[in-house]
């Protein structure tokens, strides 16, 4: 099953920053690594996943969208054919 993935850098920066805001204000200095390190953590955990991106996701919807226009097409195609009377 594909998952369609809507994230770009930007949103896993603000993730991997809400993550890091969950971790103790002592913490001070190590709270830029952790959130360096959840942030590769994540893009290699969704790089694992079997997502596709909108963009992705998008031009197969526009695709298919064609496909079920010509196959309507050529269904009326037939259909007129199969009434016509056979020579």
């Amino acid at each position: 099953m594909l998952l369609m993935w809507d994230m770009n850098i930007k949103n896993l920066n603000e993730l991997a920053e809400q993550l890091r805001t969950l971790l103790p204000t002592s913490a001070g200095r190590a709270q830029e690594e952790i959130r360096a390190s959840l942030k590769v953590f994540l893009e290699a955990t969704l790089a694992k996943m079997q997502l596709v991106t909108r963009e992705e996701f998008d031009a197969q919807t526009a695709l298919l969208a064609r496909t079920r226009e010509k196959l309507e097409q050529l269904e009326a195609a037939v259909a007129e054919l199969e009434k016509s009377p056979r020579a």
